[in-house]
């Protein structure tokens, strides 16, 4: 159960191409933001669909897959846990993030890829 403290799974569309940066000492990092879907109906029998939109991060060997396989659209399922961080941007306004950090990546693009 130890392991199920902090754990994040989702399934979605890239919302963007990742952002990628090459940090000192050859590690990357990479940025994107992922949309997760639902349909449920409403209390008067409606369709709704709902988006919710999540910022993820990746490290490492998984920042240099998504460099190399991931483009605006793309569906891919991930596995990670939840950080939260806070700073002060340029006007002296304290921001929080919510992010989820990928520790496993699944690409589920119906196309086939090089891989």
């Amino acid at each position: 159960m130890y392991a199920l403290k902090n754990k994040v799974q989702l399934i979605g569309h890239l919302g963007n191409t990742p952002e990628i940066k090459n940090l000192e000492g050859g590690k990357k990092v990479a940025k994107f933001s992922l949309a997760t879907n639902e349909t449920y109906l409403n209390q008067k029998g409606e369709k709704v669909d709902e988006t919710q939109w999540h910022n993820l991060v990746a490290w490492g060997k998984v920042a240099e897959l998504c460099e190399k396989y991931l483009t605006k659209g793309s569906e891919i399922g991930i596995e990670g846990k939840l950080m939260h961080r806070d700073y002060t941007d340029k006007e002296g306004t304290k921001r929080y993030i919510t992010e989820v950090q990928v520790n496993e990546m699944l690409l589920l693009d119906k196309k086939s890829k090089d891989v």
